[in-house]
């Protein structure tokens, strides 16, 4: 057992040896300034991911900009960061474009209703819970504080988690247009 630890040790040491004789003239090389040095190009990473996919774009009336604030300061009030509104806003989008939707009748998909296109029938809340956007968008960011990873993740699949829609990679679409309405109005 002596031998298996001493040969480990020397290799090791032999290791690091080799290491310092080959790196060694490069790092003393590295240190010596280069008389024509040029500067070099650094790649710096967003904070924001970039949108995936091609991207949509709608003009908004006024109620659809009340929503978009209403989708923020339901956000601002959770504590949660500019990312969540942006994931709100790009699900709304695409589940209503931003509209308040009551009952469709006979284009209704099932029983849902509001911003988020949220069902009564599976939890979300009353009727008139979730045709209220502060309530809507409170019980979707619950959802999505729940979702492991939610703000590293591509949007379309947060959204999709939370949602669980027949379309999961639609909410792309929105994510610019999302990404734009939360930097115009976080602020304000």
């Amino acid at each position: 057992m002596n031998t298996i630890f001493r040969k480990s040790m020397l290799s090791v040491a032999g290791l690091a040896f080799a290491g310092g004789v080959f790196a060694g003239p490069i790092a003393a090389h590295a240190a010596t300034p280069a008389v024509d040095a040029k500067p070099v190009a650094v790649a710096v990473q967003s904070a924001a991911p970039k949108p995936q996919g091609d991207q949509s774009h709608i003009t908004l009336n006024d109620e659809q900009s009340a929503n978009v604030k209403a989708i923020i300061a339901a956000t601002k009030k959770a504590g949660l960061p500019e990312r969540a509104a942006v994931i709100s806003i790009a699900t709304s989008l695409q589940e209503s474009k931003l509209e308040n939707l009551g009952h469709l009748g006979d284009k209704n998909d099932h029983d849902s209703l509001g911003l988020f296109q949220q069902r009564p029938s599976s939890g979300w809340g009353t009727p008139e819970q979730i045709t209220d956007p502060a309530y809507s968008t409170t019980a979707f960011l619950k959802g999505l504080k729940q979702v492991d990873g939610w703000q590293d993740m591509p949007l379309t699949q947060a959204a999709q988690t939370v949602q669980v829609s027949a379309y999961p990679d639609a909410y792309a679409q929105w994510e610019q247009q999302a990404t734009d309405l939360v930097g115009q109005h976080w602020n304000s």
